[in-house]
């Protein structure tokens, strides 16, 4: 019952929900979920120990968690303490012993990839990860070459999607036609607007100059042997590109 308890406990205290029963044929199970979209992040399960086709006799409690990663739930449930999900759909679930066999720290990730896997758009985007962008830069609207003399810091057009502490590259347009910098996002959605026939701005950001490039290291010609052609707007950035900016 030791794990059971400190598997609730850190629930409750990560992600500030109430367990909840909702069957009364089988009161020891219950569920967590998202207080805005409702849907279940985890489940307490009690299940007979032949049912998941083990030998001895008894019941087993049970915790049942989403899986984003095909090939990471196949993974697991050929490890000892994993099963294919309990009463859930076995392509997306899986079902963790809550007996000692898998650590806690093991349970507690796969609580939080469940947690995010379920969550609504608007939380997974505020939960997610730092991710890596490539936005453009017209040096005909602005002296991007030049930003950087005297300062590390600037505000930029804020790009659907950025969040704090993200990576950006600039690409910056022709004539140059080059990635120049890379920067860190350090504050979004300051409030600001400017509208003309070029331009649609309706927030900044501030983001921290880390790395300049020359112009022959990364022109678009280079770019486009890794797929990319065209940075009209913020994209994402192929990962064999990104391991040679870093």
């Amino acid at each position: 019952m030791q794990i059971k308890e400190e598997v609730l406990a850190y629930v409750r205290e990560t992600y500030h929900v109430n367990i909840e029963y909702l069957w009364k044929r089988s009161p020891g199970n219950s569920i967590f979920r998202h207080a805005d979209n409702r849907k279940w992040f985890a489940a307490l399960l009690i299940a007979k120990k032949k049912s998941l086709g083990l030998s001895e006799d008894g019941d087993l409690d049970l915790l049942n968690v989403k899986v984003g990663d095909a090939y990471l739930l196949d993974t697991l449930t050929g490890q000892e303490g994993f099963f294919r999900g309990y009463h859930m759909s076995k392509g997306h679930w899986l079902s963790i012993a809550l007996d000692g066999t898998v650590p806690l720290s093991t349970i507690c990730r796969l609580i939080d990839e469940s947690f995010l896997l379920t969550a609504s758009k608007a939380k997974q985007q505020k939960l997610r990860p730092p991710s890596d962008w490539l936005i453009p830069a017209n040096p005909k609207y602005y002296d991007i070459e030049h930003a950087f003399d005297d300062t590390d810091i600037i505000h930029w057009k804020q790009g659907r999607g950025i969040k704090v502490k993200d990576t950006v590259y600039m690409y910056v347009a022709s004539p140059v036609s080059a990635i120049l910098y890379k920067a860190t996002v350090i504050e979004t959605d300051i409030p600001y607007r400017y509208t003309d026939t070029n331009l649609d701005i309706k927030a900044l950001m501030r983001i921290h100059l880390e790395k300049r490039y020359a112009p022959e290291e990364f022109p678009l010609e280079t770019l486009k042997e890794y797929g990319v052609s065209t940075i009209r707007g913020p994209r994402g950035i192929p990962e064999r590109l990104k391991e040679k900016l870093s």
